[in-house]
């Protein structure tokens, strides 16, 4: 079997948050803070950005893999670890200024505006079939990631969960909800922010597959590997199909309203606790999640 060594994206000191391998023409891309259930930290989002742009740009990656190293896929944003690095500048992506130094609802829509949303869109964009490798946990910003991907293939004991209408906030800011579920399943999942198994996600078509958590990442090599048999511009031509479509009916219009309301409920927040996400933590939403749906 063809491997090559693994890749750092860190840039000046930063800690590694993401591994990178290649192996048989898929690049596996792991988030790698298992400590912290991989939240993700600005450093974090980066480095998988840079990972992604070197897969796409690797004559040899077919097909991109993104999974979780540890007992979970990605417990959403960092709310507070202590590598949390939101009050830094960053290496932005998308047109924008920087957000640091600004004030008001200003600061968190700038920033949003690239490292959430933009983010979230451009890798949606990638021109490589990509697959998500969910265990365990997949929270709020998880769901991101994982939506993000063409497919998503699912340990059993994976869970699904958007909790964070618990913070006074509309769902997380790539608002695929609506189109991952039917509607009044999204109102469900919103409403009350518990846990959806796999086998119910399964049901409704979020998910691809669901496997035994021993068997998850054979299961995902054996479906990149047949993919990565199919001519390239083909794929690419699938995945812009199928994004045009997805856009055509309403996608992305719709997510750039909700992202608005994400961000008017964000600035009342503030006014109303002095908080934009009304002073709820990680722990907050854990015990608010334990739930299943």
């Amino acid at each position: 079997m063809a491997t090559h060594p693994a890749v750092s994206f860190a840039v000046d000191g930063q800690p590694e948050f993401i591994t990178y391998e290649k192996r048989e023409g898929v690049a596996w891309i792991m988030l790698d803070r298992p400590q912290y259930a991989n939240a993700q930290n600005a450093g974090l989002l980066d480095q998988l950005d840079r990972a992604f742009r070197a897969a796409t740009d690797d004559p040899e990656v077919k097909v991109i893999v993104l999974g979780g190293n540890g007992k979970h896929f990605s417990a959403g944003h960092d709310l507070g670890t202590p590598d949390d690095d939101s009050n830094q500048t960053r290496d932005r992506k998308a047109i924008w200024h920087d957000h640091v130094g600004l004030k008001g609802a200003e600061r968190q829509y700038v920033l949003e505006q690239d490292l959430y949303l933009g983010l979230c869109r451009r890798w949606q964009d990638i021109p490589k079939p990509t697959i998500a490798m969910v265990q365990g946990a997949c929270i709020a910003g998880g769901l991101m990631l994982a939506w993000v991907c063409d497919m998503i293939v699912a340990s059993d004991d994976a869970y699904f969960q958007d909790p964070v209408v618990q913070m006074g906030i509309p769902g997380v800011e790539y608002f695929a909800h609506a189109f991952e579920l039917p509607p009044r399943i999204a109102r469900e999942f919103l409403y009350l922010g518990q846990k959806m198994p796999a086998d119910r996600a399964y049901q409704y078509g979020m998910v691809n597959r669901v496997v035994a958590r021993d068997r998850l990442a054979a299961e995902v090599e054996g479906i990149a590997h047949e993919i990565a048999e199919r001519p390239r511009f083909g794929l690419a031509m699938v995945k812009q199909a199928i994004n045009l479509v997805e856009d055509q009916r309403g996608k992305r219009s719709a997510m750039d309203s909700v992202f608005h309301m994400h961000h008017l409920a964000h600035a009342h927040m503030q006014l109303t606790t002095g908080s934009i996400v009304g002073g709820v933590g990680a722990k907050d939403i854990a015990k608010a999640g334990r739930k299943q749906t």
